[in-house]
């Protein structure tokens, strides 16, 4: 990995700030992810993002180690969530772009790990672990967002094929993307208990991808489907699976949405320290202001709340099943990790584009970007007003 090119540190990832919640490997994986560095020209182009995490070996944190992955977790029979933490947040600090693919990567192969079929599906995992292959994630319809049982895609059976009808939004790596998870009800008299999954490879017949342009330079975008004919071996698991493969799949990726929040909003509390001391206002710092001080010492505390919320729920994760993994059960510690940190991440951002003035809304600057990257995070992979539900659902849920 090349050597570092941002801001002196003062704030310790989370690893190093909270290590009661790490093992050995992830700290080890931390020190290599804190030399990344904002020259690495790669993570910051769209094609070449996902060639270069296979290089780093950041894509074997997807596939657990007895699937080909793990790296860092030699041993490991599932997914690291603390280890996705680690490499997210530092990613998220350097390059926002390389942490929303690679993210995406891990939606759009965690549905083939979890059907768990075939030497076929062995071969897929072993070229998205080296880099090879690009994935994607389609889940999301013009009418059917949170509310997935509105889902219109359909699949129907011909023969030795499924053929596929529909759209889906806002997909990420539309457009860079070799192959997506879509998700399509195969048995629409049987409402949500007929949602399938289907590897689609992009090139398709039947299937057709526009960008949608963004605020941030991140490769999302529409796919149509009319008539797009897949193999019948395109089937994930079996007819009603589907739901089942998108929940898992988002239950393990979801904390790791509040690190990405968490290493966006370090790199702008270290952005605007950098800021503050440097900048003279009526002959002196702005860090001399006890108003800039205070601000300071909000966005550092939120920050750290929002972290021992991750880490909380990402040491919970990765627990075996029993007393210690509670939130296994109803989700809430994720909910609350993902909410809180999200919220906090764009409040302290703000705040730092306050700090830096009008510098911090022009073109190019990183507190601008920032403030571009972070709103997103706030929808993805379940909105706030959602963990909210899943949260208060939880706690008022009468005993059965």
């Amino acid at each position: 990995m090349s050597e570092p090119n941002h801001p002196p540190r003062k704030l310790r990832p989370s690893w190093a700030a909270f290590p009661m919640f790490f093992d050995a490997p992830h700290r080890a994986l931390g020190e290599e992810c804190e030399k990344i560095g904002d020259d690495d020209v790669a993570l910051h182009d769209p094609p070449r993002v996902i060639p270069r995490l296979g290089e780093l070996g950041l894509l074997q944190l997807l596939v657990p180690a007895n699937q080909g992955g793990g790296a860092w977790n030699a041993e490991g029979t599932a997914v690291d969530v603390r280890a996705l933490c680690v490499a997210r947040e530092a990613l998220a600090y350097s390059s926002p772009l390389a942490d929303s693919i690679f993210a995406v990567q891990g939606l759009g192969s965690h549905p083939i790990l979890l059907a768990g079929e075939g030497a076929r599906r062995a071969s897929i995992l072993a070229e998205v672990v080296r880099g090879e292959r690009v994935c994607a994630f389609a889940l999301t319809e013009p009418e059917a967002g949170s509310d997935v049982a509105s889902m219109r895609t359909t699949a129907r059976r011909e023969g030795e094929h499924w053929i596929l009808d529909g759209e889906k939004v806002f997909i990420s790596n539309v457009g860079i993307a070799d192959h997506y998870v879509v998700f399509a009800n195969a048995d629409p008299t049987a409402g949500k208990k007929g949602i399938s999954a289907f590897l689609v490879d992009a090139k398709s017949e039947g299937l057709v991808t526009e960008p949608i342009a963004m605020s941030v330079d991140h490769p999302l975008g529409r796919i149509g489907m009319k008539s797009c004919r897949v193999p019948a071996s395109a089937l994930l698991g079996e007819v009603g699976m589907g739901l089942r493969l998108a929940l898992g799949t988002l239950d393990v990726f979801r904390t790791s949405v509040g690190a990405a929040a968490a290493g966006m909003a370090r790199r702008a509390i270290d952005e605007s320290i950098s800021r503050v001391t440097r900048r003279i206002q009526f002959g002196k710092p702005l860090s001399d202001f006890q108003l800039t001080q205070a601000a300071i010492a909000e966005m550092a505390t939120e920050l750290d709340a929002a972290r021992l919320l991750v880490c909380r729920a990402a040491w919970e994760k990765d627990q075996p099943k029993g007393d210690a993994a509670r939130g296994k059960s109803d989700g809430v510690s994720v909910a609350m990790a993902k909410m809180f940190a999200t919220e906090a991440a764009q409040r302290i951002i703000d705040r730092g584009v306050q700090l830096f003035g009008g510098l911090g809304v022009t073109e190019g600057n990183v507190l601008d970007r920032l403030y571009r990257e972070i709103r997103p995070l706030r929808i993805d992979e379940g909105t706030t007003e959602i963990q909210k539900l899943i949260i208060g659902g939880a706690l008022t849920a009468q005993p059965r």
